[in-house]
């Protein structure tokens, strides 16, 4: 983007000067366009990769801007957390071996970001969102020191005056109320590029948006947040609602989101999508361009700065190389990972439906509807390679039985067209046919793993991520991974992990007007030995103990209990512990203050509880193993 002052929609006159700014670009592009100064007849192709940060307990890593700063990468780039950071390939020509080409940049630049992030004590995980993330994270200790992302968050924050709501709901359900853009930090995507002719951009682009289904059905990879299993491909909910701007109450008419698929086909030029952005969507950041030099091809810095805060799924790019203005299309629908292999799978998938389904569909707007190829994109994120999708002429197929009996070929003919080397193609098509064939995505893969893993532990959400970081340093495709093995660690290894890593999360709790006689049903029924006391906004406020109870049924007549309010007998002075608190320090804590539970509190709210009972059962899995520890044959769960 070049230097420039960016600063935010705060001022009013920045703001209608920056507008003035973009019109004119607009009006540039457009001359641009009519004077046919755009470059045609060159196809390119390039990455984006986003990536996690983990420290050895596979937890976030904010070593962001110190690996940053130990590196003189130019294709190395920070992003909006500080356990993140983006990777960019250099453009290559389409063709011959450029998918090889592009995997090996990829391995390249991991390498490069891996070894300086082990000089931090590092490590990168490639995955849509990781498993070990906490609702914590997205807060603003977490976000890139950067004046650019603080602008952003205060002014995409202004524009929503209150809170962000997140709700999904799959497997399991999430809502959450959060006041900071951070949550977007909480995605990490592969995206891909495709420089395109400008007279072929409005049919390329609409066959673009009706591959985006059964791409995205094939390589979902983001099945968790924050301990819930929701969509397939959860990044696809969470990112349009982490930085949805539309304000609460403005549902009797229509807002277009920030993150958005469209709102219909291209019917003639790019202009129309950059037209209908800057109609729906007002500047969150504005900025005074650096001054094209005389007879410099204009570099259009407005333009592209008000189109970087707009997250089309498929995003129109303006750009210029070798001093040449050129169009591409950005593919933001792929998550990171599960490997370099399957990254480049999941895009040479895409290109080869690009040019395949242009010669068999001709025009996608005389095929099947713009709502039914939205409607598909939605199922596919949510389903996966079992989602259901209304194909050409009305057509319904699963999304597994089309990619295997029909896109298949269709993207082999495709990259045969591009010129794409045939034994490239084959070695990358093959990968997407395999994984259709055995259903592991790096999603099924996730949650098979979670499935086994959850039978040992509370909270596997670490070892599940050190599994996949494991298969991910080999860069074998995630359909021959195997499954996690559960390791025995040490008991030096278990003192040293967080509590996070153990507590129980699905907690039974109370409330301080509840009769005592709930309390007892309560222990009774779940078989449990302490049940937390919570007020109306979840803030703990008290324990009640089975010694607790007993005690109370020993000096009262039973008959009058029903009477008898919990805060009548809890014990209101409570010992906890944050989530981050080794094993060792709780054992230590719970010893010295004689307390056989401790409850888990971050921001005076109840998160967790581990007792006595756990950590025996980690000192049994440690000395005797996972079965044997759990009584031998399946292990129950928590």
């Amino acid at each position: 983007m070049g230097t420039q002052r960016v600063g935010d929609r705060g001022d009013a006159g920045a703001v209608r000067e920056f507008t003035s700014r973009l019109l004119a670009d607009l009006d540039r592009f457009e001359r641009l366009l009519e004077d046919g100064r755009l470059d045609s007849g060159t196809t390119r192709i390039g990455a984006e990769l986003e990536m996690f940060l983990v420290d050895s307990g596979m937890q976030p890593s904010s070593t962001g801007p110190s690996i940053l700063s130990s590196l003189s990468d130019p294709r190395i780039t920070p992003e909006l957390g500080t356990f993140n950071l983006e990777a960019n390939t250099e453009p290559l020509l389409m063709g011959g071996d450029c998918l090889r080409r592009m995997e090996a940049q990829l391995v390249e630049l991991l390498d490069v970001v891996r070894v300086a992030a082990a000089a931090h004590d590092s490590d990168v995980v490639l995955v849509g969102i990781l498993p070990t993330l906490e609702v914590r994270h997205a807060s603003l200790e977490y976000m890139t020191p950067t004046d650019r992302y603080a602008r952003l968050n205060a002014a995409m924050t202004a524009l929503r005056g209150g809170a962000y709501h997140v709700f999904i709901k799959g497997i399991d359900e999430i809502e959450i109320q959060h006041r900071t853009v951070m949550l977007e930090a909480c995605n990490t995507s592969f995206q891909v590029h495709l420089q395109v002719d400008p007279d072929r951009f409005a049919r390329v682009y609409n066959i673009g948006l009706l591959a985006l289904a059964p791409l995205l059905s094939v390589a979902t990879n983001s099945p968790l947040l924050f301990g819930r299993r929701l969509w397939r491909e959860t990044r696809i909910a969470l990112f349009q609602q982490s930085v949805d701007t539309r304000r609460p109450g403005t549902e009797h008419r229509f807002f277009a989101p920030r993150v958005d698929f469209g709102t219909g086909w291209v019917g003639d030029s790019v202009l129309e999508i950059y037209r209908e952005d800057i109609a729906r969507h007002r500047a969150v950041l504005t900025a005074t361009p650096a001054a094209d030099r005389e007879g410099e091809t204009p570099r259009l810095r407005a333009l592209q700065l008000f189109n970087s805060t707009v997250y089309r799924w498929l995003r129109p790019c303006y750009g210029v190389t070798d001093g040449l203005a050129h169009l591409r299309i950005e593919n933001r629908v792929l998550p990171a990972g599960p490997t370099p292999r399957d990254q480049v799978a999941n895009a040479a998938f895409w290109y080869g439906l690009l040019f395949g389904l242009d010669d068999i569909v001709g025009d996608p707007m005389r095929r099947i509807s713009f709502d039914e190829v939205r409607g598909n994109f939605f199922s596919a994120a949510r389903f996966g390679l079992e989602a259901p999708l209304t194909w050409l002429d009305g057509r319904q197929e699963h999304a597994r039985d089309l990619v295997l009996e029909e896109l298949l070929e269709v993207a082999a003919a495709g990259l045969e067209r591009a010129g794409i080397d045939g034994e490239d193609a084959s070695r990358y098509l093959s990968v997407i046919g395999a994984r259709a064939e055995s259903r592991r995505t790096g999603s099924a893969w996730m949650l098979r793993a979670l499935s086994q893993l959850r039978g040992y532990e509370a909270t596997p959400w670490a070892r599940l991520t050190d599994a996949m970081l494991e298969r991910q340093r080999e860069n074998r495709p995630v359909h021959e991974w195997d499954d996690p093995v559960v390791p025995r660690r040490s008991i030096a290894e278990r003192l040293a992990r967080p509590l996070g890593a153990h507590m129980k999360r699905d907690l039974v709790t109370v409330q301080e007007t509840d009769p005592v006689t709930l309390a007892i049903r309560l222990m009774k029924w779940r078989r449990i030995r302490h049940l937390p006391v919570e007020d109306a906004d979840q803030r703990l406020v008290g324990l009640v103990t089975r010694s607790t109870l007993f005690r109370f049924l020993s000096e009262t007549d039973r008959p009058g209990s029903d009477e008898v309010s919990i805060s009548d007998i809890m014990q209101a002075d409570l010992v906890t512990a944050p989530a981050a608190l080794s094993v060792a320090d709780a054992i230590r804590l719970m010893r010295a203050r004689g307390v056989s539970s401790l409850p888990i509190v971050e921001d005076e709210r109840l998160v967790g509880l581990v007792t006595e009972r756990d950590f025996l059962t980690l000192a049994a899995e440690a000395l005797l193993g996972p079965e044997a520890a759990h009584g031998g044959g399946r292990p129950r769960p928590p």
